[in-house]
Parts: structure tokens; C-alpha cells; sequence
């Protein structure tokens, strides 16, 4: 059975171009679309007094409008809609669980940052073990594609580039299971980028040749068994001396879709999003995908 893509939905502009975003990729996947609204109810049953239903009315028309903007827009994909009554960041990551991946609206970095009703995503992106996508309110079907030529119209070229980071001291499986799927579900390029760094004692020149050829070598050993698997994605590998986090935000200006990593820590240590899947999710444009990994 085919698990669903899941979307939050909140009534923000952010969340209704993830909607679009998460039923183009349902269409692509041929999975089942799923809307979700979170909300804390004052009880199972309708109150009396309209002022205290007024949460659960505006629940069901968010679901309602988006469901029929959905239906309209794309025909051919599965809609089901559930609202739940418990608190946004337990509910999705709930709802995540039984999810293909979770898509949820993500809001430009501002001085006070923030995203989906201000920390609601970063802290379930945080706390999942399923792949979340975060994309912005300005997201279009044209956006992810090249600039049109020859006539092609906008939402009908070639795909972007998807971009993967990747960093080849920790096991990166998932990550790149979800990229390179990514990239053949869109007939597109895979770019991989690997940031590595010499030790501290390093000056430049010869030191920094062979630390270039290492991370290449790494990369390569790294990437051969998914050569194998997805033979028909073209890969462009980008290994540079550099910060992950700044090369990652570079490369990612012209890509449709940009996937990190975020490595699942023990509980002690509580949840976090880790510093470049952090600065992607607020500076990156396009939407950003965060594939949970030991």
C-alpha cells in the first residue's frame, strides 16, 4: 500500500504553495495526497457559544477550500483531508510517520525567523524520522523548471537540477535513496556537493591536492552503488575546499529541489536540525527537502 504524501495546512500563503508543491509531487510519486490541520480543540463535541467553535469552523474551511482549489487544479490526484485536535508540532509528526514525506510551508528568514505559525516546522522537521520538504510561498510549477525556449511553455521544460550535500564521514543512505529518486521522478540532473576542509595544521599547496583528490575518491566511492541503481540520472559531482552550509546555499540558487541531511541524535541530546540543514531551511529559495539519518 502506497503510503501518502502529507501536507500541513495552516491558511497561510506558505502552506497553500506547499499543497501545490506536495500534489505535483504526489502526481509524480503516484501516491495518494493527504491534508492535514492541526488544532487545539476545547473539546471533542461542538461548543454552544460560537466564539469557542470559531477554531474548529476555521479548521474546516482551510481543509475545505484547499481540498477544492487541489481538486480543481489537479484532477488526477487522490485528496483526503483530516483535521486533529491536539497540539500542530505532535500532530504532524504523527501524521509524518505514516507519510511517504511530510510537506509543510516555510517562511523567508526574517530578524525573528520562523516558519509555519513561528517554530511550529523547524521543531517538527526536528523531531521526524520521515522526510520532510519545506518550500516557500512564492513556489511555482514554473519555477522548477529551466527557463523555456523554442516555444516550450514554462511549466513544461526540463527540470532544475536537485542538489544533495552530502558528507562522507557519516552514512548517508537515505539521503541520497531520496535524491537520486528525486531526480529520476523529474528526468533531472543530480548534482552532488561534497564541502571538505584540511586540518587546521595545513597550509595551502601540496596538502590541499591531495585533500582534493581524497574527498573526490571518497565521493566516488560513495556514489558508485547508486550509479548502478538509478543508471538513467545524471549525476554532476562538485567536491570543493569550503563550508558546507555556504557552498550548499551557492549551489542551490538554480536548483528545483535542495536535499540535506539530518543525522537522528539520542534523546539526551534532544532534537535539533543540525547547522547546515538549519541555514538551508532559512535562506535556501527553492523548496528543501530533510531526509532524517543515523
Amino acid at each position: 500500500m502506497l503510503r501518502p504524501v502529507v501536507v500541513g495546512l495552516d491558511g497561510s500563503r506558505e502552506s497553500l504553495a506547499a499543497a501545490d508543491w506536495a500534489a505535483r509531487e504526489a502526481l509524480r510519486r503516484g501516491a495518494p495526497l493527504r491534508l492535514v490541520h492541526a488544532w487545539e480543540a476545547m473539546g471533542k463535541e461542538p461548543s454552544t457559544l460560537p466564539e469557542l467553535d470559531a477554531p474548529r469552523h476555521w479548521a474546516r474551511r482551510i481543509l475545505r477550500d484547499a481540498m477544492d482549489r487541489l481538486d480543481e487544479r489537479y484532477p488526477q490526484v487522490h485528496l483526503s483531508s483530516e483535521q486533529l485536535a491536539r497540539p500542530p508540532v505532535d500532530a504532524l509528526v504523527a501524521a509524518a510517520e505514516e507519510a511517504e514525506l511530510l510537506v509543510l510551508g516555510s517562511r523567508a528568514f526574517s530578524g525573528v525567523g520562523g516558519f509555519l505559525a513561528g517554530s511550529v516546522a523547524l521543531a517538527t522537521v526536528a523531531r521526524l524520522t520521515r522526510p520532510a520538504v519545506l518550500v516557500r510561498a512564492d513556489e511555482t510549477p514554473a519555477g522548477e523548471r529551466e527557463p523555456a525556449t523554442g516555444g516550450v511553455a514554462p511549466e513544461r521544460g526540463p527540470y532544475r537540477e536537485v542538489v544533495v550535500g552530502v558528507d562522507t564521514d557519516h552514512r548517508c543512505h537515505d539521503v541520497l535513496a531520496f535524491a537520486y529518486e528525486s531526480a529520476a521522478l523529474r528526468s533531472a540532473p543530480l548534482r552532488v556537493v561534497h564541502a571538505w576542509r584540511p586540518p587546521g595544521a595545513l597550509g595551502p599547496g601540496a596538502e590541499d591536492l591531495i585533500g582534493q583528490e581524497d574527498a573526490e575518491q571518497a565521493v566516488t566511492s560513495l556514489l558508485r552503488p547508486w550509479g548502478e541503481r538509478f543508471p538513467e540520472v545524471e549525476v554532476r559531482v562538485q567536491v570543493q575546499n569550503g563550508r558546507p552550509a555556504e557552498l550548499l546555499l551557492h549551489t542551490a540558487r538554480d536548483a528545483c529541489l535542495l536535499v540535506v541531511g539530518r543525522r537522528i541524535r539520542p534523546a539526551r541530546l534532544g532534537t535539533h536540525t543540525g547547522p547546515v540543514a538549519h541555514a538551508a531551511l532559512h535562506h535556501v529559495r527553492c523548496p528543501v527537502a530533510v531526509v532524517p539519518h543515523e
